[in-house]
């Protein structure tokens, strides 16, 4: 069944799946939080959590610099099934903690795609709707923290490399993007590591980042228009 792609909107903030609501691996400075994690882990590695700090991170965002997310709605029960999150490095303060950072100063960060149970169809249109939204701003490059291991070998590595200094816990192993679907996805490798590298998306190679942004457009107008036909 189709969905539908649509910039997130504050007062659509309690929509959102639990998760994506609460988790704020990516919005909070680990070294300001590091002695208040103790009661605040869930999940196989932790992940500090706050509702509050989500919220205001996305209405600051949107206020100052415009959309930062995407997400994809099921249109029989207007559920949203998938979100596609994305700022300025520098609104990211996970960011600097990666042994393959900084971020290129020309380009976006995306953080994370993240789709429901049985709507993994939804990543591409997804990450489209960035490309589309991000070009339409001036933004020529998008670029992604990929991670490439196995679940076991993320939770031993990414403790030493993200966490390390004396910084407490709060690791989320469910908001890093597989490496393979990021090259799937047309990013390459600008920052090579073991498991964390660093990718980027060029969108003003000649006359490229136009026929992305045309290809976006069209997949989301035929996405609307299955989400239409799904609805009725």
């Amino acid at each position: 069944m189709g969905v539908s792609i649509t910039p997130l909107e504050l007062d659509g903030f309690d929509s959102l799946p639990r998760h994506t609501r609460r988790c704020v691996f990516w919005e909070v400075d680990p070294e300001a939080v590091s002695d208040t994690l103790d009661d605040a882990f869930t999940g196989s590695l932790g992940g500090f959590e706050s509702e509050f700090d989500k919220e205001a991170w996305i209405s600051g965002l949107l206020l100052e610099w415009g959309s930062c997310c995407q997400v994809a709605v099921e249109p029989t029960t207007g559920r949203i099934v998938g979100t596609a999150f994305y700022a300025p490095p520098g609104r990211v303060p996970r960011a600097k903690r990666f042994p393959t950072a900084p971020v290129g100063p020309d380009a976006v960060l995306l953080t994370k795609i993240n789709t429901e149970p049985g709507f993994d169809d939804a990543a591409p249109l997804l990450l489209d709707a960035v490309i589309a939204d991000v070009v339409g701003r001036g933004v020529r490059a998008i670029e992604a923290f990929g991670y490439t291991s196995s679940d076991e070998e993320l939770a031993k590595d990414l403790v030493s490399l993200l966490l390390g200094g004396g910084v407490a816990g709060n690791v989320c192993d469910t908001c890093i993007m597989p490496t393979s679907f990021l090259e799937q996805s047309g990013f390459e490798v600008v920052a090579d590591d073991q498991y964390l590298p660093r990718l980027r998306l060029t969108l003003d190679e000649g006359l490229g980042w136009k026929t992305q942004v045309e290809r976006a457009l069209q997949k989301l107008v035929i996405s609307d228009s299955l989400a239409l036909q799904g609805s009725r």
